[in-house]
């Protein structure tokens, strides 16, 4: 894709939790809620790993107008559908408070990952955004994946959605990062000189018991192995839809701006493994509080310079893919009133308690 191409299709997986109205814990509920949805959106929900977890998928969308909508739509159906089960829905990256049924849903490869796993598979449940993108061919979704390493830790600071965990405040402004670090296969993506390089990567791992199979390749960004597509999967799930949608905006321009990049042979930066993963601790522990890793530099530096410059690299794409208000709006809005991690420890800080945390996401999850 060049300047002169459209702008690339983008769809967004969101997963949710279903909790307690009355304790916050996680409840099992997913099977009745799912099969409560009504056929128009049954076709875009997911069973999930955990009994108290649901996901819903948009369809491939061409603006964030349209995908919006259909993230309004899937979670006020999911959220009537959860209330009628007699649980309630909310968007949030980590479980609050506690998770009673650790066992996975009745799919066999659930129970197959569960096995070869062992106790970290029965961590409570996490949801996180998984942002797809539109991409012509796995080689050249490969190559992009080279160029996104150095802003992933930036978009997972904008996203972090999950400071509670047993019902207090974890210190992280993104615990489900946290949890998710124990997973061999899951983190940043290797830089990769190639498809036959990054094939060649996954057979290493599997062969070495690293990873169940080829499809356990969890990565922050990876070419789907079912859609022409790649897919971005470091940020929580958003308290809300706009927090959704900015996050859509932003890593649909920085696919875009490095196929621009390829096109006009300008290579990925390389960044040091060590230091990637350094940048995405720090991203889970402060988000937009603090300091974030800047990867060209090697130095700390205020989180929203990192943003702020990050917007100017996809500023051409975002003014020519016509979403540049849409993601400045939102961008002042995190700005003013922080990240879903801020929000909920403003409650917190306020007098407020988990529950209260709690009914406040309910609460935000269907407005839009």
């Amino acid at each position: 894709m060049t300047g002169a191409g459209p702008a690339p299709t983008v769809g967004v997986e969101e997963e949710f939790l279903l909790l307690d109205p009355h304790s916050g814990e996680n409840v099992p509920l997913a099977g009745k809620v799912l099969s409560a949805l009504p056929e128009s959106v049954r076709g875009q929900s997911r069973l999930e790993f955990r009994h108290s977890m649901i996901e819903m998928v948009t369809p491939v969308c061409t603006g964030l107008a349209e995908l919006r909508q259909h993230l309004v739509d899937n979670r006020r159906a999911a959220a009537a559908a959860a209330a009628d089960a007699g649980a309630r829905l909310v968007a949030v990256g980590a479980t609050p408070v506690a998770e009673p049924v650790l066992e996975p849903t009745e799919n066999p490869r659930f129970h197959e990952i569960a096995r070869f796993y062992g106790p970290i598979a029965a961590d409570p449940a996490v949801c996180g955004c998984h942002v797809h993108v539109g991409v012509p061919d796995r080689a050249l979704a490969i190559e992009v994946g080279n160029h996104l390493r150095a802003w992933l830790p930036v978009v997972q600071a904008l996203a972090a959605n999950s400071p509670l965990y047993r019902g207090a405040d974890t210190g992280y402004a993104s615990w489900r990062s946290v949890q998710l670090q124990r997973w061999p296969s899951l983190g940043p993506a290797p830089h990769a000189d190639s498809a036959a390089g990054y094939d060649a990567t996954v057979a290493t791992l599997v062969s070495a018991g690293v990873m169940l199979d080829d499809t356990m390749v969890l990565w922050y960004s990876r070419p789907s192995a079912t859609f022409p597509t790649v897919e971005v999967r470091v940020g929580d799930v958003g308290a809300t839809v706009d927090d959704t949608v900015v996050i859509a905006g932003l890593v649909r321009a920085l696919v875009a701006t490095a196929m621009d990049d390829i096109s006009a042979g300008r290579p990925a930066r390389r960044v040091p493994d060590d230091l990637l993963r350094a940048a995405h601790w720090n991203a889970a522990r402060t988000a937009l509080d603090g300091t974030l890793t800047d990867l060209r530099s090697q130095c700390a530096r205020p989180a929203w310079d990192l943003v702020d410059e990050l917007v100017g690299y996809v500023g051409p794409v975002l003014r020519r893919q016509r979403d540049q208000d849409v993601v400045e709006a939102q961008l002042a809005r995190l700005r003013r009133d922080g990240t879903g991690a801020a929000r909920q420890r403003r409650i917190l800080s306020a007098g407020g308690d988990t529950a209260a945390v709690l009914d406040r996401l309910a609460e935000l999850i269907v407005a839009g």
